[in-house]
């Protein structure tokens, strides 16, 4: 019988083993080099069995004490798990759930072989333009004052450039304008009235942005406030509070409910888009009239390159709703293209980035339940997520989603939720 000769050899960090056992040894450990001599053993000896369970029983050891734990949900402070994320396809385009109706327009120009930014301009440009969408452009909720100011800003990732706008006032198509900001000047954000100047410049058309359905609902929000706002007790049309605007007609009283229910809950109207092509090319934007009943001037995050928008053309895209501060204070786009990278899947990235807000009131739901916010987020292979703090949508009623086209169908998908409960504040 032939022999067999075995050896052990230490590796030092620099060097690399040249024959693999029954795994793969990290450099710098025990590995075993079986060596046979002159040809193959007609059976097996006791010494090469005892050497070759030794090999395999090291290699496991190494793999328990050196591997790295498994990773966990980056949200853990009550968080829902996220559902695994699904096979990513390309092209595909996603948005907050008010998109769900105008994604086949950015759809269309992605099929053609037309630029992302395009696509994604043009899906929330249909929402800009629909007076009963009050969340965003044209009919959106207006500040104290009645005046309606609209922000926006766009990232173009084969580019890397950027463009943004901010309080600007009379010009219906935002996300168009932070666009022709990106294309046409030196600057990055321009705001307040040197914006609308500029669209005027350039050609956009000024008009009254308040719709009779935002006006009436702003005069019931200073009635509801102001006892001067309201008719006197001495009116024969005198009732409590916001009732004396509204009829009794069906209408009327639909309109009422809605109108109390953004009084005591000032929403924050906005319309994130994200949409990333065949080649793997990555473009975003969000547009948004901001918190109803605002101070006039107050900025949110939906301008702010990083916040409430932010792309990488070589990660993903993000953007946002809700409570724009509390994004700003964690740069929440940023923050979730960088969890991305480091190979987190969209919906955890922004789980991660719901954490932050959550540690920011440590986890006190009382201080957490007077807001909501959303995060979304698609990665370079199509890949897409979304979470929402809490589990309702801003309607208490339905459920947290967001839309996605994936090229056959626009559609509501659910969102990974932070608290998997409803939000209870008054």
């Amino acid at each position: 019988m032939r022999q067999c000769s075995c050896r052990f050899n230490y590796v030092s960090p620099t060097q690399q083993p040249q024959i693999a056992t029954t795994a793969n040894l990290p450099t710098g450990l025990l590995y075993i080099d079986a060596a046979l001599i002159g040809g193959f053993m007609s059976q097996w000896s006791r010494r090469k069995f005892f050497l070759t369970s030794l090999a395999g029983s090291a290699a496991a050891t190494v793999t328990n004490l050196f591997a790295s734990p498994k990773p966990t949900s980056a949200a853990t402070n009550g968080a829902r798990a996220a559902t695994p994320a699904a096979q990513g396809k390309r092209p595909l385009i996603i948005s907050s759930a008010n998109g769900v109706n105008a994604l086949g327009r950015g759809m269309d120009i992605l099929k053609k072989g037309g630029d992302t930014l395009d696509a994604v301009v043009a899906a929330v440009t249909v929402v800009e333009d629909d007076p009963n969408d009050d969340s965003v452009g044209y009919g959106g909720l207006p500040n104290e004052q009645g005046e309606v100011e609209l922000d926006a800003s766009v990232m173009h990732g084969p580019t890397h450039r950027a463009g943004s706008v901010a309080s600007v006032r009379r010009i219906k198509n935002v996300a168009r304008l932070a666009k022709t900001v990106m294309e046409r000047t030196n600057h990055v954000m321009i705001v307040g009235d040197g914006a609308r100047r500029f669209a005027v410049d350039e050609g956009f058309e000024e008009m009254n942005l308040l719709t009779e359905h935002s006006r009436k609902i702003w005069l019931a929000w200073k009635a509801s406030t102001s006892f001067n706002w309201r008719p006197g007790i001495d009116s024969p049309e005198w009732k409590e509070k916001v009732a004396s605007l509204f009829s009794d007609t069906p209408e009327d009283q639909a309109l009422l409910a809605y109108a109390q229910r953004v009084i005591a809950h000032p929403p924050t109207g906005t319309i994130p888009c994200m949409a990333v092509n065949e080649k793997g090319d990555i473009s975003a934007t969000t547009t948004t009239s901001g918190l109803a009943w605002k101070i006039p001037g107050r900025v949110g995050d939906s301008p702010i390159i990083g916040a409430g928008c932010c792309v990488d053309n070589e990660v993903g895209a993000s953007g946002s709703t809700g409570k724009g501060e509390e994004n700003i204070k964690i740069s929440g786009g940023h923050t979730i293209i960088e969890m991305m990278r480091k190979g987190m899947s969209p919906t955890d990235a922004c789980l991660e980035a719901m954490a932050r807000i959550v540690r920011n009131y440590n986890n006190d739901k009382k201080k957490l339940a007077t807001f909501h916010i959303f995060f979304y987020a698609l990665n370079k292979d199509g890949v897409h997520g979304a979470a929402s703090l809490w589990n309702n949508a801003y309607e208490k009623g339905r459920r947290a989603t967001y839309a996605v086209h994936d090229g056959t169908e626009s559609k509501l998908v659910d969102c990974a939720t932070y608290f998997n409960e409803t939000a209870v504040s008054d």
